[in-house]
């Protein structure tokens, strides 16, 4: 399984042997999974990545369906770390990332997600 530093930079248009931003780039990363663990997404203690060590398996355990993950880290790295110029733009990837943590909520708690469907009809 790909390194979750590796992805994210290869996600962002930077080569695995260009390590100038890794330090931000980790930052950045651990901020999104604080915000994923509040989520209720990962594991329950939280998880933190140091470098290139780190899996997305290792977050995530291969038999969860859950790549929606990888998506949302993204956006949201990227709206932190480089920032689009145009405000429609911003616009678009905050809805996306709306719809991704509204997803990822059902995806780890369908329940929850169902009595509010219901309680909303």
């Amino acid at each position: 399984m790909e390194s979750i530093l590796t992805s994210i930079k290869k996600m962002l248009g930077i080569t695995d042997e260009y390590e100038h931003f890794d330090a931000d780039l980790i930052m950045h990363i651990n901020s999104v999974f604080m915000i994923l663990n509040q989520l209720g997404v990962g594991p329950a203690n939280g998880f933190a990545i140091t470098g290139k060590d780190e899996t997305w398996t290792d977050f995530i355990p291969a038999n969860q369906q859950l790549e929606l993950v990888k998506s949302y880290m993204h956006i949201k790295v990227k709206l932190l770390f480089d920032p689009p110029l145009g405000s429609a733009v911003i616009e678009v990837m905050n809805r996306q990332i709306n719809e991704f943590e509204w997803r990822l909520n059902v995806a780890v708690d369908p329940e929850d997600s169902k009595g509010e469907e219901e309680d909303s009809k």
